[in-house]
């Protein structure tokens, strides 16, 4: 099992949801922040002026986990979908889970998923 989190701009959430459930049914995760990237949070750079300070933009963060054979379609077609080329597109972050418990019926493992 791995853990998908993909972060994106807020107007990419309807297209990232239509991706997951169109993989998998488990259930999505989905939070509010606000942060930057290597623009620090600039949509260009023009100027060499460092004293502009850091602008905090919103972000939604988007976590579900999956089968690990599902993960490669997934990204596959997330970045497909969203790669606009420019800065703010989005990062995606893949991360091992070692088990999962659903509370419930005490299923482990995929069948929790």
């Amino acid at each position: 099992m791995k853990e998908i989190e993909i972060i994106i701009n807020g107007d990419k959430l309807d297209r990232v949801k239509r991706i997951l459930s169109g993989f998998s049914d488990n259930g999505i995760f989905v939070t509010q922040g606000f942060g930057y990237g290597h623009q620090h949070g600039f949509h260009q750079v023009y100027t060499r002026d460092d004293s502009r300070g850091v602008n905090l933009l919103p972000k939604v963060s988007v976590r579900t986990v999956v089968a690990d054979d599902l993960v490669d379609p997934i990204v596959n077609e997330a970045v497909a979908s969203m790669n606009n080329a420019t800065f703010g597109d989005g990062k995606i972050f893949i991360r091992p889970i070692e088990d999962a418990i659903r509370v419930r019926t005490d299923e482990r493992g995929d069948a929790a998923l």
